[in-house]
């Protein structure tokens, strides 16, 4: 039966957003039952095509993309995939009415990051972001409004400043990591061996910037998707007040993290003020 490898590949997708980020996977679980695992389903399909051109240096990097690729062409087409990450990602692509340009934006993304290590330009920057994070934002918002295509124009905006706060604050936080283990420079017009306070204030205030934009979707969103969406905000605002904090030089030398039992306070903290309905 059909029904048990689809339900064997969902659970291939939650167990990948589990393992590989305990704060997403927190605020995915803040959820409502209604849509979480179709969020565990575009997670698993980001993650691992992140995976292969970020983590996997003893293979073919290129092959592999190229044959993932495949088989995700293959899966959205024939509404099936021996992949399970791609089987649990197709059906809710075509549940929700995802569209194609958000999948391929995304991984045009992922393909740069197989070659390019410098964004020289805004326009560079800009639309990698799109591709690698602003379009991850929509693709979940078609899920959170259950496809209403005038819900989903109206809080498009926010949902990709949303997207594109949560990945710069990535970015920052992993510096070291990217500068030094994947030789990547993503912030365009910044020096990273000569990273100062004026430098990182300039990339901090355009996240915030972000952030506030973001903010103003998330008050708008439905109900069933409010507090989980809410509750990843509150973390990465959270991270980002660290970076915030934390010298120039040190966010070179180290990555900046929340430690679990502040994630676990901030979940209680924003349940309070979705509650007291102060969002």
């Amino acid at each position: 039966m059909k029904s048990i490898f689809d339900n064997v590949s969902k659970e291939c997708s939650k167990a990948v957003t589990n393992a590989y980020s305990t704060s997403f996977s927190m605020a995915t679980k803040m959820l409502s039952d209604s849509i979480r695992q179709d969020i565990y389903n575009i997670y698993g399909f980001v993650r691992f095509a992140d995976e292969i051109v970020d983590t996997f240096h003893d293979y073919d990097k290129e092959k592999l993309f190229k044959n993932f690729q495949k088989d995700l062409e293959n899966a959205l087409t024939d509404k099936i995939s021996l992949n399970p990450i791609l089987n649990s990602f197709q059906e809710t692509y075509h549940n929700y009415g995802i569209d194609k340009h958000l999948v391929d934006a995304f991984m045009d993304s992922m393909r740069l990051d197989l070659s390019k290590k410098d964004y020289l330009t805004e326009e560079e920057y800009k639309s990698y972001i799109y591709g690698s994070a602003d379009v991850v934002g929509l693709m979940c918002l078609k899920v959170f409004v259950k496809g209403d295509n005038e819900k989903y124009e109206d809080l498009k905006d926010s949902a990709m400043s949303l997207g594109s706060a949560f990945q710069k604050v990535n970015f920052l936080r992993d510096l070291k990591a990217d500068f030094e283990g994947l030789n990547r420079t993503y912030f365009p017009n910044t020096d990273l061996n000569n990273l100062d306070e004026i430098s990182k204030q300039n990339i901090i205030s355009d996240i915030e910037a972000d952030f506030a934009k973001g903010l103003n979707g998330i008050k708008r969103l439905p109900l069933d998707a409010k507090f989980g969406v809410f509750m990843a905000y509150r973390y990465y605002n959270k991270l980002l007040q660290k970076l915030k904090k934390t010298p120039a030089l040190e966010i070179k030398s180290a990555r900046i993290r929340v430690p679990n039992y502040k994630k676990v306070e901030l979940l209680t903290r924003s349940y309070v003020k979705y509650q007291l309905n102060l969002l």
